[in-house]
């Protein structure tokens, strides 16, 4: 079974499909990313589905690459008999969903091995399966696919080979569509047409942004690699292409994440807007408002891709699991957790699509309200957090620290946008929480917050502190809590969301280390004035990089393999809003647009660190008062 990061993704704006180094695509769902999967060897065996172009000799690649900044995948491999090339992608969907292999000879002539095994449901369903003069047609139930090809194709143990030799300058075209089996056969789309226009969508969308400077090329991989996580017809971005993926080789930390998130909301939207993609923010948005209309006491953390609310949680139990790490999870009942956070991202990220997009009446304040006066009554119950844990609720510091946020939010815009709204109130709100987050999740002694009210612990959204605005980062207090998570809360220098053995999640096991988090610390550093440390750390993360350019949830620094769903947009967004800021030189509020300049560390990122020491060694003074 190939590594998570031996995967690279391919996409048309629906759905996506995962190809490894070894030519097979072990992932894909039809029609759309929350489908059911009709290759899902990624979570099983080649039995589960999977597709293999590759040469007879087999083994691994040996280089593969995007076409610039798109997601046409190429993949050579250079063996005894020649040299080939296969291209993979998918054309931005039109009347159908297809999946386009163009085996490309480049010396030689390369003797090849087609192996197409279809299973739908996850692996569950064989279609019937008849051949006719253009290929095949697969049917089961709502599913039907066509593969067309001019390769010679032969049926046998439940699957489609095909056995052929190209040569230099020769091209051999596989199109596989999917489409509902009471409709009509799609017309099918020709292979080369449809990588020129693949290519031409994916160069005009590249070509809009403002992203510039040393970091320019992994900012842009990541945006592609969003664009690619994006279902078009919403505007919704899924968190990560892929459902059960282990936290943990061998444990059940395995979750699906073919859903949208709430908390995503502001890092999409500033990273979006920042690279000029004010489109795909404005799509975010409505989504984001399609979603949460209705009672606010009913917002929930996550949603379908089109703003469905029931997630149901079962478990594929013919599924061996990835690496034999089950159960494999489809659903997530996580979505009815009470996480009080994502009131405040939601505030946070409508805050800031007012300053960056909004030239007129705000059609969304009503909604606002609503959710902030439900918020008022709610900020100081207990919830689950924003690591969706399964144990007992608790007083999370960051659920809080997001409530000030929320109140925050809302007075400057009855401030600075003249909306309407009990300004007073909600002033009073904001400085009553930030006395109670201060008098009941700081730790004096040690200098710094802690994970939840009457706790020890620590937990790297205490790194965001500083950065939604709760305290000035270069605040002695932040300062010592980031001093705190790089003591304790690390491994190999990367950050652990919380400490599993000494938090009660209400899960066996652990897991490894959080990437989105240890951007987060990048910031943290760079807000407090370690350029240099901050712009050290991000080379770091970028090399965890797979060959392609993308990163899952986490990363195992013992076995030096990623790990968790792929590609995560969570660590994706985190990235560009990394790069962004070691290209400014201030620290940016989270509803405040920053520029589009991705430099590294400046000149002076050593000098800056001295200012960073200075406030660990400062005593902690008193509390600050509330923001004004």
């Amino acid at each position: 079974m190939s590594r998570i990061e031996d995967y690279a993704l391919i996409g048309d704006l629906l759905t996506a499909a995962l190809v490894g180094k070894d030519g097979s695509i072990d992932w894909l769902c039809l029609p759309h990313f929350d489908s059911g999967a009709c290759f899902a060897a990624l979570l099983d065996t080649e039995k589960a589905g999977h597709w293999r172009i590759a040469p007879a000799a087999g083994g691994s690649c040996t280089v593969r690459r995007y076409r610039g900044e798109s997601l046409v995948l190429e993949t050579d491999w250079d063996v005894a008999d020649g040299s080939v090339r296969v291209i993979d992608f998918m054309p931005p969907r039109g009347e159908a969903a297809d999946v386009v292999r163009i085996v490309e000879g480049r010396s030689g002539a390369v003797p090849m091995v087609g192996e197409l095994r279809l299973r739908f449901d996850y692996g569950h369903v064989v279609p019937w399966v008849r051949r006719d003069e253009r290929g095949l047609v697969a049917v089961a139930g709502p599913d039907s696919a066509y593969l067309v090809t001019d390769a010679p194709l032969d049926g046998r143990d439940r699957a489609t080979f095909s056995e052929f030799t190209v040569r230099a300058g020769e091209r051999v075209a596989f199109v596989l569509t999917w489409a509902p089996s009471h409709r009509r056969r799609p017309k099918p789309v020709d292979p080369q047409t449809a990588l020129e226009q693949t290519e031409a969508f994916w160069g005009d969308w590249s070509g809009q942004s403002r992203v510039r400077g040393r970091y320019r090329e992994p900012v842009q991989r990541s945006l592609v690699t969003l664009k690619g996580l994006t279902f078009a017809p919403t505007g919704g971005i899924v968190a990560a292409a892929t459902t059960s993926l282990p936290e943990q080789i061998g444990g059940p930390r395995n979750w699906d994440y073919r859903y949208c998130w709430l908390r995503d909301a502001t890092l999409t939207l500033q990273s979006l807007l920042a690279a000029g993609y004010t489109k795909e923010a404005a799509a975010w948005r409505e989504w984001l408002l399609r979603a949460i209309a209705g009672n606010p006491a009913d917002l929930q953390i996550m949603y379908g891709l089109h703003g469905s609310r029931r997630l149901p949680e079962l478990e594929l139990d013919w599924l061996a699991g990835y690496e034999g790490s089950k159960p494999v999870r489809i659903g997530n009942a996580a979505a009815g957790q009470l996480q009080l956070d994502v009131w405040g991202e939601v505030l946070d990220g409508l805050a800031l699509t007012r300053k960056a997009l909004m030239h007129g009446p705000d059609d969304s304040w009503d909604v606002q309200v609503a959710l902030m006066e439900h918020l008022e009554g709610a900020w100081d119950q207990p919830d689950n957090g924003l690591w969706e844990m399964r144990g007992p609720r608790r007083h999370f510091t960051h659920s809080k620290v997001m409530a000030w946020v929320a109140a925050d939010r809302m007075v400057s815009a009855v401030t600075d946008f003249g909306l309407p709204g009990p300004r007073a109130r909600w002033a009073a709100l904001r400085d009553t929480i930030h006395a109670d987050v201060l008098s009941h999740a700081y730790d004096a002694q040690r200098n710094t917050f802690v994970q939840s009210y009457g706790g020890t612990g620590l937990d790297a959204s205490l790194l965001l502190i500083g950065r939604v605005g709760f305290l000035p980062p270069e605040d002695p207090r932040v300062v010592g809590t980031v001093r705190a998570v790089q003591r304790e809360l690390t491994q190999d220098g990367f950050v652990l969301r919380y400490r599993t053995d000494a938090s009660d999640d209400g899960l066996p096991g652990a897991e490894g280390v959080f990437l989105a988090c240890s951007f987060w610390l990048v910031d943290a550093l760079h807000a407090a004035g370690d350029r240099a440390g901050a712009g050290e750390l991000f080379e770091r993360l970028l090399l965890l990089r797979n060959d392609v350019g993308l990163l899952s949830e986490e990363w195992d620094p013992a076995g030096q393999r990623q790990l968790g769903n792929t590609p995560q947009a969570f660590s994706h967004f985190s990235l560009v809003m990394s790069a962004l800021q070691l290209g400014s030189s201030a620290a940016h509020r989270s509803d405040a647009p920053i520029a589009a300049s991705s430099g590294g560390p400046g000149a002076d990122g050593q000098a800056l660190q001295a200012p960073l020491q200075h406030a660990v060694d400062q005593p902690a003074g008193p509390p600050a008062p509330g923001v004004q």
